[in-house]
């Protein structure tokens, strides 16, 4: 399943909590704020949902183990 960071701009993956509820974490996946709501990475992100997505072919792959 192939996704494109263009999708994820439309879908509003970018859109993050509250600025005042964050976690510092996170930090390294927030790109800025705008409005009191953090705004993520997405290319961070698009690494992280392709190494997930991996993970659970593998999973799969080996009927869950």
């Amino acid at each position: 399943m192939s996704v494109t960071m263009r999708q994820m701009l439309e879908a509003g993956v970018h859109f993050g909590h509250q600025t005042r509820f964050w976690n510092p974490r996170m930090a390294p996946y927030i790109f800025g704020q705008r409005n009191k709501i953090h705004i993520v990475n997405l290319e961070t992100t698009m690494v992280k949902y392709q190494e997930a997505m991996e993970f659970v072919r593998k999973l799969a792959a080996n009927r869950g183990t």
